[in-house]
């Protein structure tokens, strides 16, 4: 017998629903992303600010993932740099930026050695960097803690976890090549 939900479980069931197809959408998303071997690097710099890991502007902090201190966004979610950037120029824009969610500008981490500073990203918003490299969160990264992100060939070049002291957790074996090699974190 099919019996109709309570006003209690609807509510309860839709969020249930309504992650799931989150999860899904992620899962494709990732898929799409890693079976293109380069991408586009143009495009109008979408910051795709509804990700649960993009950040603001802001204070920064650290945490310890994998033995490694790294540096995160006010929310706990793991920063990463791409090693086609350099000090003044992100290489991650339209649909890169979508998934690697560029942290706006200006940002400062207490007790964190190191400089701290901006760019000027293509679609003129502000980008932090840290001691010269671009920052990003990583739209994969569903919860504070993790660095999914670590390690990964997209876009036309290799993510790294921004580390503050120890060594980068090791990178999850992968198929592709490199096309980027690392700032040696």
């Amino acid at each position: 017998m099919i019996r109709s939900l309570t006003r209690r479980e609807a509510p309860k069931r839709l969020r249930m629903l309504l992650a799931v197809l989150a999860v899904a959408a992620a899962s494709a998303i990732l898929a799409a992303c890693s079976s293109s071997g380069t991408s586009s690097t143009s495009g109008s710099g979408s910051t795709g600010t509804s990700s649960p890991a993009a950040a603001t502007t802001g204070n920064l902090k650290t945490t310890t993932i994998g033995g490694a201190t790294v540096l995160t966004n006010a929310k706990g979610f793991t920063l990463y740099s791409f090693a086609p950037d350099t000090p003044t120029k992100s290489n991650c824009n339209g649909a890169c930026a979508t998934f690697w969610p560029p942290v706006k500008g200006p940002a400062t981490a207490s007790g964190v050695k190191g400089t701290f500073g901006t760019i000027k990203r293509s679609d003129g918003s502000t980008q932090a960097t840290f001691d010269g490299h671009p920052l990003y969160t990583f739209a994969a990264d569903t919860a504070p803690g993790q660095a999914k992100g670590n390690g990964l060939n997209e876009n036309g070049g290799v993510w790294h976890e921004i580390t503050t002291s120890g060594t980068a957790a090791p990178a999850p074996a992968s198929t592709s090549s490199s096309s980027g090699g690392g700032y040696g974190y």
